[in-house]
């Protein structure tokens, strides 16, 4: 975030960078607007405490996020499972905005942690599909996503890039394999969070 600046686009909609580390604060430490995050009902409440938040300065966002949730937040328990794949994808986020971004090469350790994430992920982002969904990682490995009797469109790629397209991002490097109606029924899906 320091080093693209509060201004800097993003792929969460017309989210800026100060947007984005705003959402960050308040999912980590604004309990009572966090459920608006992920239930529609309650979002009017977490966008006015977002945009409050959006208001402070920006390197007071950044310092928040870079020391972690605080003692008191369930987040900080779960920080090692469910941070990884949150921090994970808003970075890239950050990154891929651009028209010149490239694909990292991440540390094995880190694709195994977001291979499992992945798959948690994608059973409920591919949960609509009227076909059947499998990742195959480089190395081989496949999860079942999304299960259904016949037709499949199997995703191929880095644990990373399975991750990303879970969660409703486009810009990825994955293969698709399947009928082009299918992959185009699997690429139409809402897998936004």
């Amino acid at each position: 975030m320091t080093a693209v600046g509060e201004d800097a686009p993003t792929l969460c909609g017309d989210w800026t960078a100060r947007d984005l580390a705003a959402h960050l604060v308040v999912r980590e430490r604004r309990l009572d607007a966090a459920p608006g995050i992920v239930l529609p009902f309650l979002s009017g409440y977490t966008e006015k405490v977002q945009a409050g938040a959006a208001a402070k300065p920006f390197d007071d966002l950044v310092a928040a996020i870079r020391t972690g949730p605080p003692l008191w937040s369930p987040f900080k328990l779960l920080d090692p499972v469910i941070n990884v794949g949150e921090m994970f994808v808003h970075h890239e986020d950050l990154r891929r905005a651009g028209p010149d971004w490239t694909q990292r090469t991440l540390s094995a350790s880190l694709q195994n942690r977001l291979w499992t994430i992945a798959g948690l992920i994608g059973r409920r982002a591919y949960s609509a599909s009227p076909v059947g969904v499998v990742f195959r990682s480089k190395d081989g490995r496949t999860k079942t996503v999304k299960k259904a009797s016949g037709r499949h469109v199997v995703l191929t790629g880095e644990p990373s890039e399975l991750l990303l397209h879970a969660f409703g991002r486009s810009a990825v490097v994955i293969e698709f394999e399947g009928t082009e109606a299918d992959i185009a029924a699997v690429q139409g899906l809402d897998r936004s969070f």
